[in-house]
């Protein structure tokens, strides 16, 4: 294990761009598929993996669609988030902050307490067994009206309790952040967190109606933020956090080479970048695998990496006290590799 790994592995992390849907791996599709006899367009395993190669982001939703038709029972969507959070726990994530798309499932005639009860409970299990802490953020899919996010808004009242914000995912082109500029306006008066992917196929401007129109509270990608320096110059004074997903914009064909990410430039702005997995089971990497390669790529020193764990902390919806100790676990982890 090279000295960059042996670091990031050490390092507490918080993980804040995760799709749970996303974290489907194969053998667990083709295992859910049986125990629900749902048919899938694969007959194994090697199958399913030779279906992740995408050229843009809609490739890879229309797989990743397919994949969500497996979910069918709380004890699914326990499955899939307990094995999310047992591969994080090996890796040192302390924290996670995690999406759903309630719409991919209600629409297919999942109740949504089935999928809130399923992924809850094994968030409440990570606590008490793992310690690791989480959030719970609800996704509007862009792709849909804003109609439909309205309703989704209103099946979510009944369990706000453990819905801690909203967000807007799926295909980003021709989607701009401005067709839901009321619903996320609702959602603040419900008091939720905002968050809004934007930046990632989309262009600066939909950037700037995230953060005037959505008033976000933290920024989902963001890359093509770099296009402007305008706006470069007012998420560095705002400290706004971008989660960074570098495999998969790799695997989307966001950039070329991961050796062009531009992660590391980020960082020289004085952006409050994070570094995150995204979909890891179709991207190809967990949130350390995210670290060490893209540290390889674009010769990340170990002074960014562990700004980047603490960003991770900064930008978390979490207590001030509770990141403190945070970032005061970190400073610990550093002194004792120094």
């Amino acid at each position: 294990m090279s000295d960059i790994a042996r670091l990031v592995q050490a390092l507490p992390k918080a993980e804040l761009h995760l799709h749970i849907e996303g974290s489907l791996e194969p053998e667990l599709m083709f295992e859910l598929a049986r125990r629900n006899g749902i048919e899938i367009p694969f007959n194994s395993v090697e199958e399913i993996r030779a279906a992740y190669d995408f050229s843009n982001l809609q490739d890879f939703l229309d797989v990743y669609y397919v994949g969500m038709n497996v979910l069918i029972t709380e004890a699914d969507f326990f499955d899939l988030t307990w094995a999310y959070l047992q591969r994080v726990d090996a890796e040192n994530v302390r924290h996670v902050e995690i999406f759903f798309d309630p719409q991919g499932h209600t629409d297919r005639g999942i109740a949504f307490a089935t999928v809130v009860d399923g992924i809850t409970r094994a968030l409440d299990r990570a606590k008490s067994e793992l310690g690791i802490t989480s959030k719970l953020i609800l996704c509007f899919l862009r792709h849909l009206s804003e109609e439909a996010a309205f309703e989704t808004l209103e099946m979510a009242k009944p369990h706000l309790e453990r819905i801690d914000g909203v967000g807007l995912d799926s295909s980003e082109l021709g989607h701009p952040p401005s067709k839901f500029q009321r619903v996320f306006a609702a959602a603040g008066e419900l008091g939720l967190l905002r968050v809004a992917h934007a930046g990632e196929e989309g262009p600066p401007e939909y950037i700037h109606e995230a953060l005037d129109l959505l008033k976000v509270d933290r920024l989902d990608h963001g890359n093509r933020a770099l296009e402007d320096g305008t706006l470069v110059a007012r998420l560095g004074r705002e400290q706004m956090t971008l989660t960074v997903c570098p495999l998969s914009n790799l695997r989307l064909c966001g950039i070329k080479r991961l050796e062009d990410h531009p992660l590391k430039r980020m960082l020289a702005l004085g952006l409050r970048a994070t570094v995150n997995s995204d979909d890891p089971a179709y991207f190809g990497g967990y949130v350390n695998d995210n670290y060490i390669r893209t540290a390889a790529a674009i010769d990340l020193s170990a002074d960014e990496i562990i700004e980047l764990a603490k960003n991770s902390f900064r930008g978390a919806f979490l207590p001030e006290a509770e990141i403190e100790r945070h970032l005061a676990e970190i400073d610990a982890v550093v002194e004792g590799v120094a």
